[in-house]
């Protein structure tokens, strides 16, 4: 099963979506429930979800943090978590 933009996009906005307010995930914790729990199924994609990650936020969607903060979308590295604004 093929994975596009649009799917990767809903599947961060919903486990969001299901979160206390103010509470962040992590990338993994999409990928994991698009590609289930072996590394071959959600390891695949982790960059895929980060471009979506990255489209969301620029869109004012979601934030992306590192170490509490958030970052530049163009520009960050790391180990990052995606939380909704406000």
């Amino acid at each position: 099963m093929t994975t596009g933009p649009a799917e990767l996009e809903t599947a961060i906005l919903d486990l969001l979506a299901g979160q206390e307010r103010g509470r962040t995930i992590s990338p993994m914790d999409v990928a994991r429930v698009l590609g289930g729990d072996h590394p071959d199924g959600w390891g695949p994609l982790m960059q895929p979800l980060r471009r979506a990650a990255v489209k969301l936020m620029k869109e004012g969607r979601l934030v992306i943090t590192r170490k509490g903060r958030p970052v530049d979308p163009d520009d960050f590295r790391g180990v990052y978590r995606l939380s909704l604004p406000g």
